[in-house]
């Protein structure tokens, strides 16, 4: 239940080609961090494997199916097997949390449940556990506009944590979170992975978390993939590449720039610990 992509290439209405000759192969179970600069293309990336945004190029095989050979209701079961949590959740800003945590089931449940369920939440219990999770169980029953940022992202990560899903993408999960938050939140995406051993896919900005949490790391640059490595073998000399328009190293407690080099040709250390 991995993914794979072959010479994928996408180009927005607007002519903006945001992704080039993608290839990218992630077997079941792996658990993989996508970085690179704002822009990159790791949301559009993202998207593509989500199966939201068709390519224009290239095949895309997704969960043993290919997601645009599909008819439409194949499609429809597919994309409910796939949970992506955005940076900036979709949530109704009046919704109530628990009915925005239990919408992580829409596409699994009849239509009947999935209507009553917007009257009368038909799994409190479940939702509340999910919450529970991520330190919010409390807010079970508040009105989603009551939140934070950072509080909206996690009851996103909740939904998804309810859905289940055989593939799990995030795209940057704490941007809005402090960076105590952000490691607990983020050593709990990898430990729900493994734990029920589906694949995890990941953009963050914060190189420090990715490198921590991940055991592979793809650097996205310009719509292209400049790296795909274990994370031990991301030298600071490819980050530096990946990073060079940012003029310093993003962090999860902000952004590092680089110190100048004692001499010609000698880089200075960027790794994150």
């Amino acid at each position: 239940m991995g993914f794979s992509l072959e010479g994928v290439g996408l180009t927005h209405a607007n002519g903006f080609r945001a992704l080039r000759d993608i290839d990218l192969r992630i077997a079941p179970g792996e658990r993989v961090a996508l970085i690179g600069a704002s822009g990159a293309g790791k949301t559009t990336l993202l998207r593509v494997l989500a199966a939201s945004l068709r390519p224009g190029e290239g095949r895309v095989t997704l969960l043993d199916g290919e997601p645009w050979a599909c008819a439409p209701a194949a499609l429809r079961r597919l994309r409910a097997r796939i949970g992506l949590v955005h940076q900036s959740p979709p949530i109704p800003p009046r919704q109530r949390v628990v009915t925005a945590v239990l919408a992580g089931r829409l596409g699994q449940w009849p239509l009947w449940k999935s209507l009553a369920s917007l009257v009368l939440p038909v799994d409190p219990d479940g939702a509340r556990a999910a919450l529970a999770r991520l330190d919010l169980a409390e807010r079970l029953y508040d009105r989603c506009d009551r939140l934070s940022g950072g509080q909206l992202q996690r009851v996103a990560l909740a939904r998804v944590l309810y859905q289940q899903p055989d593939l799990l993408l995030a795209d940057e999960p704490v941007s809005a979170m402090d960076p105590a938050l952000s490691e607990l939140t983020i050593a709990l995406l990898n430990e729900e992975a493994t734990r029920r051993g589906v694949t995890l896919v990941a953009s963050l900005h914060a190189v420090d978390l990715a490198l921590r949490h991940f055991p592979r790391v793809v650097g996205v640059k310009e719509g292209t993939i400049l790296f795909d490595l274990p994370a031990a073998q991301v030298s600071d000399a490819l980050l530096r590449e990946l990073y060079a328009a940012e003029g310093g190293l993003p962090l999860v407690g902000g952004l590092r720039a680089p110190e100048p080099a004692e001499s010609a040709g000698e880089l200075p250390p960027l790794r994150c610990a």
